[in-house]
C-alpha cells in the first residue's frame, strides 16, 4: 500500500502578492499583477509590460542583505517562499534530516546581458589590418575581464535547492528539473512519489523561476508569445478570450511542504490539502508547439485522474494552464473536453494567469496553492479580462468575478512548452 502525501505549508512570492493570504486576496478581489517593464529598459522591445515582483526584499523574511546580496533573483525568491512555507509547516525538528529532501523546478536567475552585449561589440571591433569575421578571442578575452564569476554561478538554476538544503539542513533527495512552464508541478509530482516510495519523510517543492530580461523576453517575441498589449497592462493577459494576444511574462516563487500523512497527523500537524493524482506525459511532437489534438495534455489528465483513483464526476474545479496565447488555450479546452466529456461542461474551470502573469517554472506551483486555498474556502477564483467567448473555448472559465462553489478534489494543470505535460489532483482532507 503506497503511502499518502499531504501538504503542511506554504508560501508565495509573487506579483501578485508575496503572501499566499495576500495572494489569495487578489485573486478573489480579481486584481492584475501586470505593469511596465521596470527591471530593464523595455522602450525598444514590441512587449514593454511584465507581471514584476515589487516592494520585496528578502531582508523582509528577517535574511541580512549583506549575506544575500550577491544571491540571484530566483534564489531569493525561493528562500523568501521556503521560510514562509516551512514557518507554517513547524515541521523542523520533527523529521530526521536524512529523510528530509528538496525537489524544485527552478528555472536561471537575472541573466548579465548587458557584459553579455559588451563582449559580443569586442568580438564584432576590428583592426584595420583585420577581416571582419567574428573573434572568439576578443570576445572571451572581455568576458574574463567583466563577468564575475560568483554572479555567473548564482544564477544557475541548481543554485536555489543547493542554499534550501543548507538552510534547514535537508540531508536527503536534493534535485531540481526544469522543464518549462511545467517545471514546478513536475517537481511536486516527482517529489509526491519520493514519498509515496519510502525514501523521505518530508519534502520542500515547488518551483522559482525570473526571466523579466532582456534575454527572455527577446526569445517569448520571437516565439510571437507575449501579448503586446502594453497601453493596457492590467488586461493583457485574457486567457480564453477570443481576443487575446499572448501570455505576459512574470517571475517569483512557490514552496509548498509535502510531508508523510502519518508523520503528519503523529505530530498533529495542520494539513491543507492531499496529493491524490499526479499524470506526466509527452505530447512528442514540436519543441514549440502543442499536438492540435491534445493528445498529451488529454492523456496526462487521464493519468492523473487514474493515479488519484477519481471519476470524471468528482472533480469539482480546475485551474487551467491557461496562458492567454491562442493555441494553449485552444488545445487545453480540447483536452479537458476529451477527458471529461460530459463532465466538461459542470465544472469551473479559470486561469489565476490573467492575474498573476505567466511565472514559468514557478507557475505550476502558484497555481497548486490556489488549488488548495479553494479547498480550503469553497471559492474558486476568476478568470479576468474575459469580456469576448471564443467559439474553440466554450467551457466555464468563471468570468472576472470569484463564485463559491464547494470543493472536495481539485485539479491542476501545466503545459509547457516542448509538449511537457504535468496534472496534478488534490484533496480534500
Amino acid at each position: 500500500m503506497r503511502r499518502r502525501t499531504v501538504v503542511t505549508g506554504m508560501g508565495c512570492v509573487t506579483p501578485l502578492g508575496t503572501t499566499v493570504p495576500e495572494l489569495w486576496t487578489n485573486l478573489l478581489a480579481s486584481r492584475s499583477g501586470v505593469g511596465k517593464t521596470t527591471l530593464f529598459d523595455a522602450t525598444n522591445f514590441p512587449t514593454k509590460i511584465a507581471a514584476e515582483v515589487r516592494n520585496w526584499s528578502i531582508t523582509d523574511m528577517g535574511e541580512e542583505a549583506q549575506v544575500w546580496q550577491n544571491r540571484s533573483r530566483h534564489t531569493c525568491f525561493a528562500a523568501g517562499a521556503a521560510k514562509q512555507a516551512m514557518t507554517d509547516a513547524g515541521v523542523l525538528g520533527t523529521v530526521d534530516p536524512t529523510r528530509f529532501g528538496i525537489y524544485l523546478g527552478a528555472g536561471e536567475g537575472q541573466q548579465d546581458f548587458w557584459h553579455f552585449a559588451d563582449m559580443m561589440a569586442a568580438g564584432l571591433s576590428t583592426a584595420a589590418s583585420e577581416d571582419a569575421s567574428f573573434s572568439l578571442q576578443r570576445f572571451m578575452e572581455k568576458g574574463l575581464e567583466l563577468l564575475d564569476p560568483t554572479a555567473e554561478l548564482e544564477q544557475e538554476p541548481n543554485m536555489p535547492v543547493g542554499y534550501l538544503a543548507g538552510m534547514w539542513n535537508a540531508q536527503g533527495p536534493n534535485v531540481n528539473c526544469l522543464t518549462a512552464c511545467a517545471a514546478s508541478s513536475q517537481a511536486i509530482g516527482e517529489a509526491t512519489e519520493i514519498i509515496r516510495r519510502g525514501e523521505a519523510d518530508v519534502m520542500l517543492s515547488g518551483g522559482t523561476h525570473s526571466m523579466i530580461h532582456p534575454f527572455g523576453v527577446t526569445g517569448f517575441n520571437l516565439l510571437t508569445a507575449l501579448s503586446e498589449r502594453n497601453d493596457e497592462p492590467e488586461r493583457a493577459s485574457r486567457p480564453f478570450d477570443l481576443n487575446r494576444d499572448g501570455f505576459v511574462l512574470g517571475e517569483g516563487a512557490a514552496i509548498v511542504v509535502l510531508e508523510e500523512y502519518e508523520h503528519a497527523r503523529a505530530r498533529g500537524a495542520q494539513m491543507y490539502g492531499e496529493i491524490l493524482g499526479y499524470g506526466t506525459t509527452a505530447d512528442a511532437f514540436r519543441i514549440t508547439d502543442t499536438h492540435p489534438e491534445g493528445r498529451g495534455a488529454t492523456s496526462c489528465l487521464q493519468m492523473a485522474l487514474a493515479d488519484a483513483g477519481k471519476n470524471e464526476d468528482e472533480i469539482d474545479y480546475i485551474n487551467a494552464h491557461g496562458t492567454s496565447t491562442a493555441v494553449n488555450d485552444k488545445v487545453e479546452t480540447l483536452a479537458i473536453r476529451q477527458a471529461f466529456g460530459e463532465q466538461a461542461d459542470r465544472i469551473p474551470v479559470s486561469s489565476t494567469k490573467s492575474m498573476t502573469g505567466h511565472l514559468i517554472a514557478a507557475a505550476g506551483a502558484t497555481e497548486l496553492i490556489v488549488c488548495l486555498q479553494a479547498l480550503k474556502h469553497n471559492v474558486v477564483p476568476p478568470t479576468i479580462n474575459y469580456e469576448t467567448p471564443d467559439p474553440n473555448c466554450d467551457l466555464d472559465y468563471v468570468p472576472n468575478v470569484a463564485r463559491d462553489h464547494d470543493c472536495q478534489t481539485v485539479l491542476s494543470n501545466s503545459f509547457g512548452f516542448g509538449g511537457q505535460n504535468i496534472t496534478l489532483v488534490a484533496g480534500a482532507i
